[in-house]
């Protein structure tokens, strides 16, 4: 089977930056950034995602062009013969379900509170109401799981159009939309009065702020937020190197997805700090921020309603981006290994993905005793853990040392062969040592600290 390619440089970096723009650029980053001391940790971050994050995109793109498969064959196309690294690629595409076990469910929520802003049923409502109105959607099976089944048919409709009519197409339109929509959004919190406040607690360096929380901390999450945003380490990002041609060098591509990454990210951040500071509302983390903190923020704004419809309608194409993209790492998968037709990968994996999502779309609501980490933890949380805190950093280590060792591996020679291949910026061959013994040290102490910090 002739393998696809994509139309266009511009699809390529549109759909893998949407591969690693996701929830986490919105309701992680800009909360991090003001905790730990505005610009002073955006620095820190940068120079991770620079010598940390961007190396081991590239090698995993490097994988899939030098290959032409996805992660379920790439590596057993490349790996000397009797080696087994071709194993990892069952581990690799279990995350790429996992991760769309529960982040299905979590965009159906972006889906039900898009209807609800436009709708205007936060209209009126005190914070303790807003609250409520979340813990009532989660609670409701119903809602959850049709608003998921939603998401999934959605995705796999999109990809079964094929890499360019479909995937490449969509997201094109998708990721421009989201950043003239940011830009908007940004525009319009900036200038609330009130917000020169928060603009001072996100961009202006607190080193004081920093030192409160300890060095070793603030250097951890900053690692780990270079390391956790571009959804490197179980073949997302191979598969749409398998698609491009030798044209350009990977480095260089590599570094306008990370840019146009933190881009998303930073200006995430211009729209919600700012605005909570104007209306006195307490900018937190994670899904409290989406749907309980900025729904007070929208409700208090002039014209609130049109500004919160059009933040979820952002939200939804930052999801969705990174929907469409596993699913068809997933769908590939399924092609490359059995050789099944995209029709059928598509229709498999939609029944597949719906069933699988059921544990954690239950786990709010019918389900809600199961606590698989404790007290006060979901299955969701245990998804989540199984994938940032283990495959994530050990699909990372498996790319780097494939890259890395001659005789057991793919090796650094044809590595840097293909990276460097075109035009463009080149992936410095003295960082051999680099790459091959310090990163692997990183990874493991990311891996460690992450089960520190969990128990």
């Amino acid at each position: 089977m002739k393998r696809e390619k994509f139309g266009s440089r511009l699809g390529f970096i549109l759909i893998s930056a949407g591969c690693a723009i996701g929830l986490g650029n919105v309701w992680r980053f800009p909360y991090i950034v003001g905790e730990y001391g505005g610009a002073a940790f955006i620095l820190i971050y940068l120079a991770f995602l620079l010598f940390f994050g961007l190396p081991i995109m590239t090698i995993e793109f490097a994988v899939g062009r030098a290959s032409r498969k996805s992660i379920a064959d790439s590596f057993r196309v490349l790996e000397p013969k009797g080696t087994k690294w071709h194993w990892f690629g069952w581990v690799g595409i279990a995350g790429n379900y996992l991760l769309m076990m529960f982040y299905t469910t979590i965009t159906g929520w972006m889906f039900a509170y898009c209807y609800k802003m436009i709708k205007g049923d936060f209209v009126g409502q005190t914070s303790q109401q807003i609250t409520t109105q979340f813990e009532s959607l989660i609670a409701n099976p119903l809602i959850v799981v049709g608003c998921m089944i939603l998401t999934t048919v959605l995705g796999f409709a999109i990809c079964s159009r094929g890499l360019k009519d479909g995937v490449e197409k969509v997201n094109k339109a998708m990721m421009l939309a989201l950043l003239g929509i940011i830009i908007i959004l940004a525009a319009r919190t900036v200038t609330l009065p009130g917000a020169g406040e928060g603009l001072k607690y996100y961009l202006v360096p607190n080193f004081e702020r920093m030192m409160e929380h300890g060095v070793g901390e603030v250097v951890f999450a900053a690692l780990g937020q270079a390391f956790f945003t571009l959804s490197i380490g179980m073949g997302s990002m191979a598969i749409f190197g398998s698609y491009i041609s030798k044209e350009r060098r990977l480095f260089g591509e590599s570094i306008s997805i990370a840019v146009l990454d933190t881009f998303v990210a930073f200006v995430a951040g211009l729209i919600i700090i700012p605005s909570c500071f104007a209306f006195d509302i307490t900018p937190g983390a994670g899904p409290g921020l989406i749907f309980q903190t900025l729904p007070n923020v929208f409700n208090a704004m002039s014209g609130g309603r049109i500004w919160g419809a059009l933040f979820f309608v952002f939200l939804i194409f930052a999801a969705l981006s990174t929907v469409i993209a596993v699913f068809e790492n997933i769908i590939s998968f399924g092609m490359d290994l059995w050789g099944w037709s995209r029709k059928k990968a598509c229709i498999v994996n939609t029944f597949a993905i719906i069933i699988l999502s059921l544990p954690c779309a239950l786990g709010f609501n019918v389900w809600s005793g199961i606590a698989p980490l404790g007290a006060g933890t979901t299955i969701l949380d245990l998804e989540d853990f199984i994938i940032s805190n283990n495959i994530l950093p050990i699909g990372s280590l498996i790319y780097i040392l494939f890259a890395a060792l001659d005789k057991k591996g793919w090796g650094w020679n044809n590595y840097i062969a293909e990276v460097n291949a075109g035009k463009g910026i080149a992936f410095p061959d003295k960082l051999r040592v680099y790459v091959k013994y310090i990163l692997p040290a990183i990874l493991l102490f990311v891996w460690i600290q992450g089960y520190i910090n969990m128990f």
